[in-house]
Formats: C-alpha cells, structure tokens, sequence
C-alpha cells in the first residue's frame, strides 16, 4: 500500500456488544506520516514508505465500521464459533457486481490481513488467510474465550482502492469484560516495549517505541511484512480500525533494525486508544499491547468501564 501512513481513527474506550453491550465513542482523527500527507478511503492498511495511504477520495468515516463498502462487502460462512477450539474461518469479499473477487494487489507481502480482537479489545489476532480459485479465503482461528469478536479485513482489489471492512462473530459462553487501563509498557515473552511520545490533538506526534530484552536494546529486529513493525489503533465505541507502519523501512539506508520504531500520529481530538506493535525477533512474531490517552486526558483515568453482567452469551496470533 503507499506511503505515509494516516490514521482516521479516534479514541479507544471500548464498546461490548450483543449480551453485554456497552459503548463510549470518544473524538477521531487521522494518523498521519512524517510528511503528513492526507489518506484516502478507511485509511487502513498504510505505510509511511510507499506513497499515499490509499488511492481513494477522503472520507470523515474511519476503516472498518462497515461490512459493506464502496461497492464491496465483507461476507464470512459463518458468524459463530465455538471457543477453545482451532477451526476453519472462511469468508468473501463481494464486489460492485455481486460475484466474489478473486484478484488482489500484494499488500505488505500478503493479498489480505486479517485482524481478530474481541470487542473489549482483548484476544488481538493478526492472520493471512489463504485464497481459493473461487473467492474463497480460509485460515485457521483459534478463540480460546467466550464474547462478541471483531474481524477486519484489510485488503486492495485489483483495479480498486485499499479497504477496510468489518462484522461481528460470535463465541458462545460466559465472559467478563476486560478493564485496560494506562500502560506505556509492555512485557511479551521476556521482551519489554515502552512507549515514548504524546498524541496531541491537532498536531503531528512523534510516537517511539523501544524494544529490550533481559536489559538490552534489540538491535536486530527482523523484517515483517516488509517493516520493521506494525501498529493497529482502534477506537472506542465502535473500534474503528488503523494499520499504520513505522517511518523508514529495512534496506533503505537510514532505517535501523532496532532497538526503536518511529511513527508520526496526528489525533485532532481527544481520546483514549489501544495500539497493538507486532515486531519480529528470532523468527517469531510477537505483539506488544499499549493503552494511551491524548495529551490532556489525565494518566490516572480509566480507559474503559467495566459493564455490568448481562444475561446471555457474548459474541470471541500471526500468520
């Protein structure tokens, strides 16, 4: 996908749905690059290397709200699953005449990514279906709790602009919401990540991140899908979606393989957000998981509300 990588994606409180519904929506704004330069439509999967986050005309909604969307739409086999089990997850994207597509641009080394996470933002999954002749895409999905999961598909068809789509699927059984409150650190498999830097709205924010292991910088982060990391922002309310990269990419000349990742925010309004960083280290891909307000919201407050329990069943790795 192209360069400079935007965001259109505002605070993170978190919505619970279906059994247990719950929603604070908070401001949104774009997520841009170093350049700043405008996004297109959903500004979802983006970079900031490779030219414009997509080819499409702007549009005040974020990616991901939608199943359907400038004439395609997002249709999965089936909308429930059954927790603790790995199963098949297949689905279709349709398009303005109806038919499934079956052609998509290579986007980040994959025809389409796939982002899984329950909607109190917990069970982060990112995964690369496969793709049958048909129009079909399948992989593997293990939901190991019960709740109500958002699945996003990040995908360009050939001939059309980059785009975001997503539903609902269901995991059937008791759950208690997740509370996330502030945490600038993240300790993932013995690696620790701290996040540097304020998102202030109006403005372009410098946000770093650094990668330690037992004490020491990592300075031989591994390419994947072609960086160095990649971060995901979702909103509260709705979890609005942004893929965004980092500034630089390996083999460029400037872009070192750690121990930091470098992006450019801008969030014009105030809000809460959830930022998952996949990173890549000795062959195996981890994500680090941030919850962060924008400047001026205050460190000690909460970044969602735990809901009453509610009678019913709720709706809930890499490839």
């Amino acid at each position: 996908m192209n360069t400079v990588a935007k965001l259109s994606a505002y605070g993170v409180a978190l919505a619970l749905v279906a059994g247990g519904a719950w929603a604070a929506g908070t401001a949104v704004g774009p997520f841009a690059g170093a350049a700043g330069l405008p996004g297109g439509e959903d500004a979802g999967h983006g970079d900031a290397h490779s030219g414009t986050v997509a080819e499409a005309a702007p549009t005040d909604e974020p990616g991901g709200l939608a199943s359907s969307r400038g004439g395609y739409t997002l249709t999965p086999t089936t909308t429930t699953l059954t927790p603790g089990t790995s199963q098949p997850f297949s689905f279709k994207i349709l398009g303005p005449d109806g038919a499934p597509v079956t052609a998509y641009d290579v986007e980040h080394e994959k025809r389409m990514h796939l982002i899984v996470v329950r909607r109190d933002t917990a069970g982060f999954q990112h995964v690369h279906p496969e793709l049958a002749p048909d129009g079909v895409w399948s992989v593997p999905l293990s939901l190991p709790e019960a709740g109500s999961y958002r699945v996003f598909a990040d995908f360009k068809p050939t001939g059309g602009s980059a785009s975001t789509l997503g539903v609902d699927v269901a995991v059937a059984g008791e759950f208690e919401p997740v509370e996330f409150r502030p945490s600038r650190v993240a300790n993932v498999d013995g690696y620790q990540v701290r996040l540097d830097g304020e998102l202030t709205p109006g403005k372009a924010s410098k946000v770093t991140l650094t990668v330690t292991k037992d004490g020491r910088d990592v300075t031989d982060l591994q390419p994947y899908l072609g960086a160095y990391g990649h971060l995901v922002a979702l909103r509260g309310g709705d979890l609005a979606y942004l893929h965004v990269h980092p500034d630089g990419e390996p083999g460029d000349g400037r872009t070192k393989p750690g121990p930091t990742v470098t992006f450019f925010a801008e969030v014009p309004s105030a809000g809460t957000y959830r930022l998952f960083l996949d990173f890549q280290h000795q062959d195996k891909v981890r994500t680090a998981e941030f919850t962060v307000a924008t400047a001026g919201i205050p460190a000690s407050a909460p970044q969602n509300q735990t809901p009453p329990p509610a009678a019913g069943d709720g709706h809930g790795g890499h490839g």
